[in-house]
């Protein structure tokens, strides 16, 4: 059974036996100490001044990953959220010459903040640059002189949602139209008063239909109000 023995204990027995004043066995007998405890404290006495080895300053094994390897992680991530933790593992052994596991890896990630959560993706066209442009130009206009136009259509089988209820091992059935039928299609101008135009066709809103309504529904009585 392992027994603690102090330094100071460790280093009497070390000058009573380098100046001589006790026989060896009368030493380690009076200080219930093993002789290989004795030697070893002896050793490292005589070769570093101390009758233990200095405690070590970091705890655990060391990393296998430094701070350079991490750094290249995270600009990987920044770069591309969605990667795999296998993936990471392929691109630190081909790109840094690093093997380790990908809970390795997932430790790291953890250390240095980062985490896993859901991912919102934005539409690659996207461009900050002409978003500003965009904002500065409306800037110039009052909420009053702004309208918004949308679009819809409707037909029979508008209402019907994809997705349903039922019990373990039965399928989730709903009767619904399945013939088309007329087809319709709605334009509307929003504005702060609310549907200021609006106008409905059969079948899809083509071009010419479109044109028609700006001129006649929207353009028109703007003009007559302004005047």
């Amino acid at each position: 059974m392992f027994r603690f023995i102090s330094p100071d204990v460790k280093r009497a027995a070390v000058r009573i036996y380098e100046n001589g004043l006790m026989d060896l066995d009368d030493i380690l007998d009076c200080l219930d100490m093993s002789e290989s405890t004795f030697f070893r404290a002896l050793r490292l006495h005589r070769e570093t001044g101390n009758v233990e080895r200095p405690k070590s300053t970091t705890r655990g094994r060391p990393r296998k990953l430094h701070f350079d390897d991490l750094t290249y992680m995270t600009a990987l991530i920044n770069h591309r959220p969605d990667w795999f933790l296998d993936e990471l593992l392929g691109l630190l052994d081909t790109n840094r010459f690093i093997s380790v596991h990908f809970t390795t890896i997932y430790r790291e990630l953890e250390r240095s903040g980062v985490s896993l959560k859901k991912l919102r993706r934005i539409a690659k066209e996207c461009d900050e640059d002409l978003r500003a442009d965009f904002v500065r130009i409306m800037g110039q206009y009052s909420p009053e002189e702004i309208g918004f136009l949308d679009e819809f259509l409707k037909d029979e089988r508008t209402l019907h949602q994809r997705r349903g209820r039922a019990k373990k091992g039965k399928r989730a059935v709903m009767r619904g139209v399945f013939v088309r039928g007329r087809r319709v299609s709605g334009e509307g101008l929003l504005s702060l008063d609310g549907i200021v135009a609006s106008t409905v066709v059969e079948g899809s809103m083509t071009r010419e239909k479109f044109l028609y309504f700006l001129e006649h529904s929207v353009v028109s009585p703007v003009s007559v109000s302004c005047c």
